[in-house]
């Protein structure tokens, strides 16, 4: 007897639909974890080869790492610095005060802005190097002989810390203007007639009508841009090396010198180790804070009966 189409039909498990983005999760994502582990507690160098396995990297990173206070102390005051002046304060007064602004000028400055995200980090550091150099040739100090009486400034060797947060900050804060432009423009417009019927000027309007509604994009940027803080360091690298000394090396930039740098790379491995443990704490914590759950929970919609 003939078979029918509805019996030739086959049902799949839905593991089978998602078993290529499984392989890619497998392949970048869990197998390097696995392989990072295995390093870290073993005693690779150079030569790359293992002799043996034992605690002895968790104990240095834990215990007798020197300079450990000082990189912790370090990422510390880049990223709060970084995540609080500029990736949410400059983010968030760049994406309210563009959209007051005519459409068509808005887009233009906002894309603008943007342009250092989309650009190598090579290029973007060089600009950097060339505008802070010690001598004339430097923007910065070029602009300071037109003042009498302003020294000349060396920023990457007096005040790197600085350095370092303004340059991560300003390409930082594109990412909040875009995400809260678009929250800003969701606003329905019979909320700002209301309000102004109501006898609120523009500063009132920001306050009661535009900031409530960039509380839930705010939390979501500030996780995101925390850890991505926590891992980034290739503006750092580029600009002032880690330099001087240890004084502008992070915790990633650390891992990177003791892995790379100095061949340590069991050492490095545990210290990334270290890096992942400190990225999902501070998940959890900032999860628990900033009340994330109602980012994910059901919409409530009024139905009139």
């Amino acid at each position: 007897m003939p078979v029918s189409l509805t019996q030739r039909r086959v049902r799949h498990h839905p593991a089978w639909y998602l078993a290529p983005a499984i392989s890619i999760l497998l392949i970048f994502f869990i197998t390097p974890i696995v392989l990072d582990a295995v390093i870290a507690f073993s005693d690779m160098g150079m030569n790359l080869k293992i002799t043996s396995f034992g605690l002895a990297n968790l104990q240095r990173m834990l215990l007798s790492d020197e300079q450990m206070p000082a990189i912790l102390l370090a990422t510390l005051v880049y990223v709060v610095a970084t995540l609080f002046i500029f990736n949410l304060g400059l983010g968030i007064t760049l994406a309210v005060t563009t959209t007051l602004l005519p459409e068509s000028l808005g887009t233009l400055f906002r894309g603008v802005w943007f342009l250092p995200r989309i650009t190598p980090a090579v290029l973007y550091a060089l600009l950097w190097i060339w505008v802070v150099d010690p001598t004339r040739s430097g923007l910065l100090n070029h602009l300071l002989t037109y003042l009498p009486g302003m020294p000349q400034l060396n920023l990457r060797n007096d005040h790197p810390m600085l350095l370092i947060v303004v340059a991560n900050g300003l390409v930082g804060a594109s990412f909040a203007m875009v995400i809260l432009t678009s929250t800003v423009r969701a606003i329905p417009q019979h909320l700002y007639h209301a309000a102004r019927v109501d006898g609120a000027g523009e500063f009132a309007l920001i306050r009661h009508v535009v900031l409530p509604a960039l509380r839930s994009p705010i939390r979501f940027i500030a996780m995101y841009q925390t850890l991505s803080l926590l891992v980034s360091y290739e503006y750092i690298l580029l600009i002032t090396g880690g330099g001087p000394v240890y004084d502008t090396t992070t915790y990633a930039l650390y891992v990177y010198r003791r892995a790379f740098e100095t061949g340590s790379y069991a050492y490095g491995a545990m210290l990334a180790l270290g890096l992942m443990a400190v990225g999902i704490l501070l998940t959890l914590l900032q999860w628990r804070i900033m009340n994330m759950r109602e980012q994910f929970a059901a919409p409530r919609i009024e139905v009139l009966r």
